[in-house]
């Protein structure tokens, strides 16, 4: 069963970095389908709830949004959805995952969107959700009718052709343990969940995200990027953990990928007996099929 109009097999791969949209406001249909999707998904996998907000220009009203500053990142965008959450265990993990299940939304509407998460101005977002004491706001992102659909049809065959520059399967997903590929063949009925994580955006396209398949479990880690959430950057703009988010993003693929393909099951923090090669991998969250633990 699918959450949206089509497949999210297909929706996933169609997705872009939009940056330039039509100066036009998004249609008041589309932003109510929009509005009544997050509403009705509020819950990330770990048990937060950030709040979520849509904020848009009306006809006429172009200006409404000016303030809201992305570094000249994004061009013509009439909607931006704000998120907050408080910082706490998984809280990022809960936001990534989330606002991806929004963004696909969107996407199912015909709408372009983009990933904001260092290259915007959190004071002028703060104020338009009225930020509250302790929250933070992890990322944001732009949404609005596509300037060039043609070039989008293409960016969206050459990504189903494999042609993305993303990392390649086998440095991603191992099979019992670290440094042993898994592959498609023996990855069976998740090998589609599976690259559907693959073709996930993430922060600075690192991918940080490694599988390791155990039995009928499947483990996510997150793989950090040397020196990255460290950066001088980093700190100057206080920009939030987001290879957590990414991390985030990886579980919304694969979660719903999975059960649209009819395989059931459900999240669990456990103890793993697996070797962890080097300091820069920790271990996220496990993906248990629903005949197991």
């Amino acid at each position: 069963m699918t959450l949206f109009s089509k497949p999210s097999v297909e929706i996933i791969p169609q997705r872009f970095s939009c940056r330039t949209f039509l100066d036009e406001p998004v249609p008041a249909a589309c932003l109510n389908t929009l509005r009544t999707f997050i509403s009705t998904h509020p819950i990330g996998p770990f048990g937060s709830q950030p709040r979520f907000k849509l904020v848009a220009s009306s006809q006429g009203d172009s200006a409404s949004l000016h303030g809201l500053g992305t570094y000249g990142f994004i061009q013509g965008a009439t909607a931006y959805l704000v998120g907050a959450s408080h910082p706490e265990a998984h809280s990022l993990e809960d936001y990534g995952y989330l606002l991806e299940e929004y963004i696909l939304a969107a996407t199912d509407l015909g709408l372009g969107t983009c990933w904001l998460g260092g290259s915007f101005t959190r004071s002028s977002f703060c104020r338009r959700i009225s930020i509250l004491a302790g929250e933070e706001i992890p990322a944001v992102t732009a949404l609005g009718l596509i300037a060039d659909p043609e070039k989008a049809r293409d960016g969206f065959l050459r990504r189903r052709a494999g042609s993305h520059g993303r990392r390649v399967w086998e440095r991603m997903f191992s099979d019992e343990k670290f440094g042993n590929p898994l592959s498609k063949a023996a990855a069976g009925k998740y090998a589609i969940p599976l690259e559907m994580v693959r073709l996930g955006p993430s922060a600075s396209n690192k991918q940080p995200w490694q599988i390791v398949r155990s039995g009928i479990d499947w483990h996510f880690y997150l793989r950090r990027t040397s020196g990255y959430q460290d950066g001088i950057l980093n700190k100057v703009l206080d920009i939030s953990d987001l290879q957590r988010v990414d991390i985030g993003i990886a579980m919304c693929h694969f979660e719903l990928t999975a059960r649209e393909l009819g395989l059931t099951g459900h999240w669990l923090v456990k103890q793993v007996n697996i070797e962890i090669p080097g300091d820069q991998i920790e271990y996220i969250v496990t993906w248990c099929e629903a005949n197991g633990e």
